[in-house]
């Protein structure tokens, strides 16, 4: 098969033991797509697979990355194709499996022209978020209210991105997303296998991963994180993510246990719809219906497909 087998999906839709399934049958290795996933001492918050959840399939792109160090959607692109040449080198089937859509995008069509950081914009928009974000957000849905629709309030790269291409491209991202469709340039040829769950489905799922994630020691890696971020003197841009945030305030006694799980349920479901959201607009090859599924069997019906 030609073209790069690419499993996508909305957090704790299972995406990862499935690549590891089909990766079992096509003598593959997997790479990861996911905006947290990248950073080192932050595997529980963000999901990184287990080695015994790896069940000894070679996994890239997880943990590698400094959390004081942010990464942008160009340079994770570069180390995404960057792998699937090494994989094929080695005579292997590369697989990417995640769940951001902008990195996905930026594997499909490409990065726009213009797609540069202007530092002096960056920081007064900085500045600006920290006075008023919600003045922000009303900017960016008056320039883009369609990539408006899914950057949450609080995803304050997100946000600040969106608003710094617009200043120095005079063009929204929605725009430069639609001139990468119509031509795309230096993208990646993908099949892409989107896995869809009942919503009440794709809730209890998430409710059940925060409980086993919590129970393993996420509070404590939060802890630890906060030391080290303390130590170095610099900000780690993955503490401001979701979970992390809230854990942060139960530390400071903000919150009780209860009502911090409850909000990373709910802040987790909101991130689930806003990527399902999202992916739907995408080109999609294949969708599956997870729940109308024996899940057992998915690996060997998506086996057969491409194979056919």
């Amino acid at each position: 098969m030609k073209k790069i087998l690419t499993i996508i999906g909305p957090t704790a839709s299972g995406k990862t033991s499935l690549s590891v399934e089909l990766a079992k049958k096509l003598d593959g290795e997997i790479i990861g797509l996911d905006s947290r996933q990248i950073y080192e001492g932050m595997s529980i918050g963000t999901a990184q697979p287990t080695q015994d959840e790896m069940e000894g399939i070679q996994h890239h792109l997880m943990g590698f990355q400094d959390p004081a160090i942010p990464i942008s959607a160009g340079i994770y692109t570069s180390k995404v194709k960057e792998k699937v040449t090494e994989i094929q080198k080695n005579g292997k089937t590369p697989i990417i499996c995640g769940g951001a859509g902008l990195y996905f995008r930026a594997l499909k069509t490409g990065i726009f022209q213009g797609s540069v950081s202007d530092l002096p914009i960056r920081n007064r928009l900085d500045q600006a978020y920290e006075d008023d974000p919600v003045a922000l957000l009303e900017r960016l849905k008056f320039i883009d209210p369609e990539y408006a629709e899914i950057v949450h309030i609080n995803n304050k790269k997100r946000l600040m991105r969106a608003l710094e291409i617009y200043e120095i491209t005079g063009r929204s991202p929605s725009e430069h997303f639609k001139a990468q469709k119509e031509k795309p340039t230096d993208s990646l040829n993908l099949y892409t296998i989107l896995l869809n769950w009942n919503r009440q489905k794709i809730i209890n799922r998430i409710e059940r991963r925060t409980d086993e994630m919590l129970e393993n020691g996420w509070i404590e890696e939060v802890e630890s994180l906060l030391i080290q971020q303390e130590k170095s003197k610099l900000t780690y841009p993955g503490l401001n993510s979701i979970g992390y945030r809230q854990i942060q305030a139960y530390l400071k006694n903000e919150m009780t246990l209860d009502e911090m799980k409850e909000d990373i349920v709910i802040r987790t479901r909101q991130f689930a719809r806003r990527q399902v959201q999202w992916f739907k607009k995408e080109n999609i090859d294949l969708i599956i219906e997870m729940d109308n599924l024996d899940t057992e069997k998915i690996p060997q019906i998506i086996f057969d497909l491409i194979q056919s």
